[in-house]
């Protein structure tokens, strides 16, 4: 193979099958040759969850799945309706528009 090939489905030991870059799209390219083995540039690994903190995303809790006293739309058995049936006053003042 020439160098500069772009390779996918690569075995790390013969006959045990592909173990590396197998995910749809995703490519490693021969940068080097020796006897009986190879130098392979992979793909960058920036899909973890630590080097996405690196780049200083952080992770998104859904309000469904917290509890009800965590977030209005938490709680409930199974898959409840997002958000409560009235507005809620936290400080429990009667409001103009609360049906009566």
């Amino acid at each position: 193979m020439p160098l500069g090939t772009t390779i996918h489905n690569i075995e790390i030991t013969l006959g045990r099958g592909g173990q590396l870059v197998r995910v749809v799209g995703a490519v490693a390219k021969l940068i080097a040759k020796e006897r009986k083995s190879a130098t392979l540039k992979l793909p960058s690994s920036l899909g973890r969850a630590r080097s996405k903190c690196w780049l200083g995303k952080r992770p998104k809790v859904r309000g469904v799945v917290v509890n009800h006293v965590d977030h209005p739309h938490g709680g409930g058995e199974g898959r409840a309706p997002i958000g409560r049936k009235r507005t809620r006053n936290p400080l429990r003042l009667s409001c103009i528009w609360k049906k009566k």
